[in-house]
């Protein structure tokens, strides 16, 4: 089993600081491990356009409106 290190929040680096404080210092050390050394860009949208349009073609739910549809994933109603 691994030791648990001993992390020191006032000397972390402003990053991984706001990752701790978002996420719990758990969370930060997995995203730390996984990632360190990698330049990570997050796409402004959290859902994939053509994943979400299938998805929504396929679900028997037509009581939403396409105008709030797009107002819930952040689509425009094309």
């Amino acid at each position: 089993m691994l030791k648990k290190e001993k992390i020191r929040y006032e000397v972390l680096h402003p990053t991984y600081k706001a990752l701790y404080d978002l996420v719990g210092e758990d969370n930060m050390m997995k995203v730390y491990h996984e990632f360190r050394g990698t330049q990570v860009q997050m796409p402004m949208k959290l859902y994939d356009r053509q994943t979400l349009e299938k998805y929504l073609g396929s679900i028997s739910d037509k009581t939403i409106s396409i105008k709030d549809l797009s107002h819930i994933y952040g689509f425009s109603q094309r």
